[in-house]
């Protein structure tokens, strides 16, 4: 199950964020979402749980659950959209 988690701090590693929900089951990766600029994180990121079960136990205790002062959001990630190709 793939999760979307936002709302986290922008000092944020990805190491802190499996950390995070590692707690709840097993992991299968953990992702943090950056600019494509500067390389900084955007404050989200997914993380994909091995099975339905473990991904709820995480909603469960990481929504609205404060972290390092800000209250995180996680809920079931939506299928990502296919992005048309931009010409410039």
């Amino acid at each position: 199950m793939k999760l979307f988690i936002g709302n986290l701090p922008y000092t944020i590693t990805e190491t802190e964020l499996s950390q995070l929900c590692s707690n709840f089951g097993e992991i299968v990766s953990a992702k943090l979402v950056r600019d494509s600029f500067t390389g900084q994180p955007k404050g989200f990121g997914f993380v994909e749980m091995l099975n339905r079960s473990m991904g709820h136990k995480v909603m469960e205790n990481l929504n609205g659950m404060e972290y390092k002062h800000r209250a995180l959001v996680c809920n079931e990630a939506k299928p990502q959209k296919k992005r048309s190709q931009r010409s410039w």
